[in-house]
């Protein structure tokens, strides 16, 4: 074999090595990236699940304990905001307390005048 050959023959082996060490890399980046997305989402899942206990028991609150609530309150991780729109009807929207802008939750309940009521 010439010396000339035996040089080439090095040079494309180190760039093989090389196409593989990027297609390496890119696959590492894929994966890590799906652990992330994996995490998040499992992270999401749980807010969700406290804001939904949260949710099920706000809306199972008679009239005047909702009158109390009345406004913007926390209630551990989650921002509960309880607003009367109308005498009878309540709207509950449920936040993170980090983004309390973005409502994840929402709902409005009826809640009918007590029969003494003007």
């Amino acid at each position: 074999m010439l010396r000339s050959s035996r040089g080439i023959a090095l040079f494309e082996v180190l760039v093989a090595l090389a196409i593989l060490s990027g297609a390496g890399l890119a696959l590492l980046d894929l994966v890590t990236g799906g652990f992330r997305a994996e995490r998040d989402a499992r992270e999401r899942e749980r807010v969700l699940a406290v804001e939904e206990r949260v949710l099920t028991a706000v809306t199972l609150l008679k009239r005047d304990e909702l009158d109390r609530r009345l406004g913007r309150h926390p209630i551990g991780e989650v921002m509960v905001d309880i607003e009367r729109p109308e005498r009878t009807l309540y709207r509950i929207a449920l936040a993170q307390v980090g983004s309390p802008q973005v409502e994840d939750l929402v709902t409005v309940v009826y809640r009918r005048e007590p029969r003494n009521a003007p």
